[in-house]
């Protein structure tokens, strides 16, 4: 049975990240920095050839992509989008420990939404919608290898609720420019929604395709 295999990529690092603050839609670029270290990855590690990637709408994803898969068409998944931190959107832990509406977030289920903000329900719900969207335009057009770059918490929260074999939370973060091979085939994802998670991506480089 054919399969479809999906590179799924954080971003890089903005200085957000450095600042540990929370960002979700904020329309933050790469830091220096970040982009520094996924020119690095690029030359040390090797990414797979990808007929497309497929982009959370976000300037730090897209710009990851550019990095990555340098000259591959890249196309915006709106739905793969951070998650929304309403009022809690450009705050550090510092700033919010003490409001009881941060710690009710904290302390709530996956319905919990922060103030003006988004819950985790929400979020999955539209990013299984983009999902199913990426996958169906990839059986469309034919295109049995791709990638998707979107958020640390974006690719967690996919791998918990649809991936297979089952792993703990903990066990699925991704380090900016990195993420999971994930297969998807045509009777799984119509069936059961869900997909095979393979492994880690970037691979190491083989020291014999190095002069």
């Amino acid at each position: 049975m054919k399969g479809y295999r999906i590179s799924v990529i954080r971003h890089g690092l903005t200085e957000a990240n450095d600042r540990g603050i929370y960002i979700g839609k904020t329309d933050l670029s790469l830091s220096p920095k970040g982009a520094a270290e996924l020119a690095a990855k690029a030359d040390e590690l090797e990414y797979p050839r990808v007929h497309r990637v497929y982009t959370s709408p976000l300037a730090r994803c897209r710009e990851t992509a550019d990095i990555l898969f340098p000259d591959t068409e890249i196309i915006a998944a709106e739905g793969m989008r951070e998650l929304d931190f309403g009022e809690f959107e450009g705050k550090s832990v510092n700033e919010l420990i003490n409001r009881e509406d941060y710690k009710k977030w904290l302390g709530g289920g996956r319905d919990a939404r922060p103030p003006k903000g988004e819950s985790l329900e929400e979020m999955t719900a539209r990013t299984f919608s983009a999902l199913h969207g990426i996958i169906t335009d990839m059986m469309e057009n034919g295109l049995t290898r791709c990638a998707l770059v979107t958020h640390g918490g974006i690719i967690s929260n996919l791998l918990t609720g649809f991936g297979l074999p089952k792993y703990e939370p903990q066990y699925l973060t991704a380090k900016a420019g990195e993420g999971f091979d994930i297969l998807v085939t045509a009777q799984m994802w119509l069936t059961s929604q869900a997909f095979e998670i393979l492994g880690r991506c970037p691979y190491e480089r083989d020291i014999t395709d190095i002069e």
